[in-house]
Parts: structure tokens; sequence; C-alpha cells
């Protein structure tokens, strides 16, 4: 590096706005504020002669700044070149030096749990810590990631020993809609778009409980807190967006979020489903005693965004999710359970409201009641402590409820004769959700722990949170998906309700991290066992049949520099590269690579340039490609894949 790159670039990085967490400046902030001639910038290269000299010129005793000039030396390739640089100049993944605003191109990141990112990036973004693979894909690349991917690793898990393993055919209905349990391996936002060839407009409900983006270290691997807005936003946007088309026109669905994002996401799923789609804001206290090491409040709650597709066609369930009103609810006949409430309003006058003021005519034995006066008939007013009050409703929607079997005539102790309603067995769903079932300590995480034998996932939602939002929205019959599936609980809650009303709900689960995964199994398999859950009850388990999403997994998961060279040349071999992309090491390459992960955050860097060498449209095998010998895929799993996508047995 010559001496004047070297005093202009110590010079720039006296200005924090130039320089990243890591000391390392930033081109676009620079360049942004050259263009708009900054008065900070400007006064301070102006400070060193050499640099005044080559960017600025004087004219009638005032030195004017050459912006472009400025800006064209800044963005030479051969300025800042680091081992980073010069390592990405020898494998070829320099492809020229527009801004990605420039080109007809989006940004692809993959962080933790995968993204899409449409645009540039902004300074915050180039600020976050956390590891990002930044790069640019093309908009046929997009649409050939998104195109239906081959399954593979199917196994039906079932009670029945006999058959557990074995998946035989796919079940349908008889409108051919696929009527299986699922727990579905791969990137959610690529499985989605899989998944709608065969469920588009067939989800009822739909419940995730996304990343919350808090910033905080804890469990940053697995659940990946540490998006800025923008990017956690778009990351949100592609899957809310796919996820809407997913659903039944009555359909529903449910955000878990906390206040980090709250404002956030709600601006972006009005704009998704529409405000006027918005239910409710339902505010879920998880953790009645606060989070005792914050500075200010004490975090007690979390909160549900919940929207329908249409608010026009939907409804709620009349179902109850307050076990104390459940035990109200102490009669029943052919239509449910039920109780009695008197049919006089306890507030209103004749005065006021004289058409609901009229007699009621009930024989002696209570069993006939009308409005017509009989013979031996007891004449009934609404007649409250001496008060003439009014009945519930007109004579005419009385005379229909009569009809209908909703009206009790009783006598009481003293002789009396009261008038009732039928209240059906239903309540009227608060936006507060405070029952002590709603602590995700207990009805969470030790309730996953005592159904593993040991710990695993951690925070996870409380068994009853997932399933009275389900029972709330979801018919019997309804299938319930959830793509951000961490340790099961949807499906569990799905089950649990199944169980109790005799409906045959389906779940479908989409979930990427292994760990999480193996979790799922393990927790749906011993909730069905438990349960006695033994007819007819099982869950599919299949994958996204992973290409270059294997060499994603093994570049995160490499934990040394050494680890990451093995992986590289695996890759050169055997791996889909980006076109602009040399397979085979150049001569120097190797040094610049191991010298680069001797930098702070090296060994991050490293696992950014490798997994910016892959091709991302094919990080799973194409449906159209499953025939190629190339990616090994079993005839069973053709056949399965064939089934699930609902094709042609005839077609190549």
């Amino acid at each position: 590096m010559n001496e004047f790159h070297t005093r202009l670039i110590n010079l720039l990085k006296e200005d924090d706005r130039f320089t990243d967490e890591n000391g390392k400046l930033l081109h676009a902030a620079i360049i942004g504020c050259a263009w708009k001639l900054d008065r900070k910038l400007v006064k301070m290269l102006l400070r060193d002669n050499k640099i005044k000299t080559e960017f600025f010129k004087k004219i009638k005793g005032h030195w004017n700044f050459h912006a472009a000039k400025f800006v064209e030396y800044v963005s030479d390739k051969n300025f800042l070149v680091n081992s980073y640089t010069r390592f990405r100049n020898k494998i070829g993944l320099n492809i020229g030096d527009k801004f990605l605003r420039e080109r007809d191109e989006v940004t692809l990141v993959w962080p933790y749990k995968d993204c899409v990112l449409e645009g540039g990036q902004t300074r915050e973004d180039q600020k976050r810590k956390e590891i990002f693979f930044n790069e640019t894909l093309a908009r046929d690349e997009i649409g050939r990631m998104f195109a239906p991917k081959a399954l593979t690793s199917w196994r039906r898990h079932s009670p029945d020993a006999a058959e557990n393993g074995s998946v035989g055919n796919l079940k349908r209905d008889a409108d051919g809609v696929l009527r299986e349990n699922m727990l579905i391996k791969g990137n959610n936002l690529i499985a989605l778009h899989s998944m709608a060839t065969q469920f588009r407009g067939k989800v009822k409900m739909i419940y995730i409980d996304p990343p919350f983006n808090t910033g905080s270290s804890a469990d940053s691997f697995t659940y990946n807190n540490g998006f800025k807005h923008s990017t956690w936003l778009t990351f949100m946007r592609n899957r809310l967006e796919i996820a809407k088309r997913l659903l039944v026109p009555d359909g529903f669905i449910a955000i878990a979020i906390d206040h980090n994002e709250l404002f956030y996401l709600g601006a972006l799923a009005d704009e998704i489903f529409g405000k006027e789609n918005r239910l409710g804001v339902v505010s879920v206290i998880h953790k009645p005693e606060g989070r005792s090491q914050e500075k200010f409040f004490g975090t007690s709650n979390e909160f549900m965004l919940v929207y329908a597709k249409d608010k026009t066609n939907a409804n709620f369930r009349e179902v109850l999710i307050s076990e104390d009103k459940k035990a109200t609810f102490d009669m029943d006949d052919e239509k449910g359970k039920y109780k009695l409430r008197s049919f006089i309003r306890g507030e209103g006058l004749r005065e006021d409201k004289p058409h609901l003021f009229y007699p009621i005519y009930v024989s002696a034995d209570c069993k006939t009641i009308s409005l017509s006066a009989h013979e031996g008939f007891d004449k009934i007013l609404p007649v409250n402590g001496g008060v003439e009050r009014i009945w519930f409703v007109i004579s005419d929607s009385f005379q229909n409820k009569v009809r209908d079997n909703e009206i009790v005539a009783q006598r009481n102790k003293s002789g009396e004769i009261k008038i009732f309603y039928k209240v059906r067995e239903g309540e009227v769903f608060t936006t507060h959700w405070a029952d002590k079932k709603y602590n995700a300590a207990i009805h969470g995480t030790k309730l996953l722990d005592k159904i593993l034998g040991r710990k695993s996932v951690s925070y996870p939602k409380s068994l009853y949170t997932v399933r009275d939002i389900i029972k709330i929205t979801a018919d019997e019959d309804s299938i319930v998906l959830d793509f951000f599936a961490g340790s099961g609980t949807t499906g569990h809650a799905v089950l649990d309700l199944n169980k109790e009303d005799g409906g045959n709900r389906q779940f479908i689960l989409v979930e990427q991290l292994d760990a999480h995964v193996e979790v799922c199994k393990e927790r749906l398999e011993k909730v069905i066992a438990n349960n006695g859950l033994m007819n007819d009850c099982d869950f599919l388990y299949c994958e996204l049949a992973p290409y270059n999403q294997s060499f994603m997994d093994r570049i995160q998961a490499a934990s040394s520099s050494d680890e990451l060279l093995r992986v590289w040349a695996d890759m050169s071999e055997n791996s889909f590269l980006n076109w602009y992309v040399n397979p085979e090491t150049p001569s120097g390459a190797e040094a610049d690579f191991i010298k680069l992960g001797k930098e702070p955050d090296g060994l991050e860097k490293q696992k950014r340039l490798l997994a910016e060498l892959l091709d991302k449209s094919q990080l799973y095998v194409h449906k159209s490609e499953i025939a190629d010998p190339d990616f090994n895929i079993s005839d069973e799993d053709r056949e399965l894949t064939r089934q699930f996508y609902d094709d042609d047995p005839d077609d190549p």
C-alpha cells in the first residue's frame, strides 16, 4: 500500500461515521458524504496538503472539492486492498464496481435462519457483527431458487412399531388435498414456495414464533436475534407474503413478538394483510414475575398479532379457552353444553324500549311456552323487584328461540315462573391473556423438559398459548402451519386439541436446524404415545434434498481455518459454484485466506467468503432434476416426491 493510500485511510478513520465496529472503513458511507459535499469531510481532507492538492482545485483564492475524482479514487479496487479483497480478487468474486442499486440484481443474505434481501445495504447493515453472507443474485436465479424442490429421507413416525418408518402412499382427501401431519426439514422460505404448489389456499391457521430481534446474544446461533431492523423486516416480509397465499379465504395468522419489533412488525403486517384485517394485538403474560435483571420495566408479557386473510369472511369459533368459565356451562342437550341466563335484561326500562315489553304465557308444568294466552297458562312479564324492565329480544325473535328449544321456563321455590335463555358454550376472547397456563417457564420449558427427560431448546412457548389460538381459529378438520417450528409446540397443540374434541386437525411444521428437528421428532412421538393417540395418528418426516445447503451447514459449523480449508477443497470438487468463481485455487490465494483468519473476526470473514462461492439457487435439489444420477435420489424418494406434488406417474 503506497504512502498516499495510507495518509488518506488514516485521515478518513478519524471520522467514526466512516468506520465499522472493528475500525474498518465503510466505502458506502464515505462515498455518500462525498457526493453530498459533506462539510466535515471536506474540512478534514483540506487539513492534509498532499490530499488537498489531489482532490481540490484553487479558483479565485478558494479551494473547490473535486468530488467525482475523490469518489473514483476511493472506489478503485486497489484502494483498501486487504487479505479479504486479495482473496476475492484471486478467486474471481469481483464482478464489477457498480453499487447494488445500479444493477438489476438483489442482495441475498444467508444468516443462521435464511433470508432474501432486496436492494442495497445501509450503513446500519454494514456495522452488524453477526455472520451474514452477502452477495448479488440475479432475478432469474431467485426464481430458480424458489422452484419446487425434491424431498428425501422420508419416514413415517407411527406408534405402530410394525409400520414405523414405512411411508406407504400419501393420504389425500376427496378433494385431492394432502392430509398428512408433516415435519419438513429445510430453509423455511424455500420450503414455503415448494409447499405452495399443494397448499395454496388450503391452510386455515398459521402460527409462527419468529426470531424476536432483541439484539441479545442468548441463543444467537439457533435464533439469530442480532438482525438490524431493515434486515429483519425483509426477512419477515418475504416469508409473510408467501404464507398469505397458503391461507384459505377465511384463514388466520398469529405472529408472536415482543416489544422490540412490535411496531415495525405491525406496520409490515398491516401492509401485507391489510390494516382492516388486523383483529387484535394480544398481550400474553408469559412471565408474571417479570425479568428481574432489566434496568427499567421488568418485562412480563409478549404480544401476538392476529390477522384474518379477509375479515369479512372470517369468524372465531364459539369455544371456551377459560377453564373457570368452562365449569359454569353445567347443562347439555343435543346441541352441546350450555348455561341458563335470565331472559330479563338487567338494565333497560319499559319506557325506553316499549317494543321489548310483552307478555309470555307458560303452562303449569313449564313445558309449553307461548306468546298467546291459553287457559291455565301463567302470564309472565319482565318485571323485576317491582320495576318494569324489558326482555332480551323482540317477540318475533323470541318465538324463533322457542321453536329452536333455546328458551327455558322454571318455577322457583316461591312458586314464581322465571324465563331463561340458553347461553351456549363460548366466550368473548379478550386481548390480555393472563391465566397462569400461559406461563412459558412452567408450560413451555418445564413441560418440554418433562416430555424429553432432559433440558433441550431454550424458551419454548407455553403449550396453552398456541393451543388456545388454534382452538379459536381452526376448525376440527383444518390444516395448521408453523414454519418456525422450533421445539414443535404447534404440532403438540394440534395433537392435544384433537384428543380433547375428537378433531382431525392436521399440522405442517417446517424447521431447518438439526438440533430443533430432532427435538420436534422426539416430542411428537412421545406426545402421540403418552396421549394414547394410537388410531391413525402419526406424522411424516422429510427433507428438502440438500445440495449446496450441506456445504453451507459445514461452513457455519466449522470452528477453525484448517477445517474451512478442507471444506473449500471439497466444495471446489463437488458443489455448484457461482459462474464467476475459479474452482482451482490460484497461487497465493490460500495464504491470503489463512492470513485473513488471523484478523479480528477472521473466522467469520472466512466463512463469509466461502459462502459467497456457492450458487444459492442450488442450495437444494430441484424437483425437475430429481432423476439426475449425480444427486443420488433413491427410487422411493423420487416416488414420494411425485406423490407430494401429485404429479402424473407417467411424467418423466
